[in-house]
């Protein structure tokens, strides 16, 4: 692993780069669709300016005994995200999501 990343541990969010340009990443979940005892957790993603999201996606994240995760190719330098489950419960951050940047 490289030094750069970004954790939220009060929420249970961690971002962790997989290569020194952070142009990989894998974020790892373990906050309140976790803790509810969801059965399947997506990560919905967009890049680009966290005010106006394009090129969205939702990706399944793999259950792990430490919570969830889900490994990806940054397709900008920023890549704003929250969380849902199979019933569509979200969990948004107060309906602030997430955001992470390649500096």
């Amino acid at each position: 692993m490289y030094n750069q990343g970004w954790s939220d541990q009060q929420r249970g969010v961690q971002v962790k780069a997989l290569n020194p340009q952070a142009s990989d990443i894998t974020v790892y979940y373990t906050g309140l669709l976790n803790k509810a005892g969801a059965t399947q957790v997506f990560l919905h993603a967009g890049f680009g300016d966290p005010k106006h999201w394009s090129v969205t996606e939702d990706y399944r994240m793999q259950r792990t005994p430490e919570g969830w995760k889900k490994s990806f190719n940054m397709e900008d330098n920023t890549v704003s995200f929250c969380f849902r489950d199979s019933g569509n419960n979200w969990d948004n951050n107060n309906g602030n999501n997430w955001t992470y940047r390649i500096t």
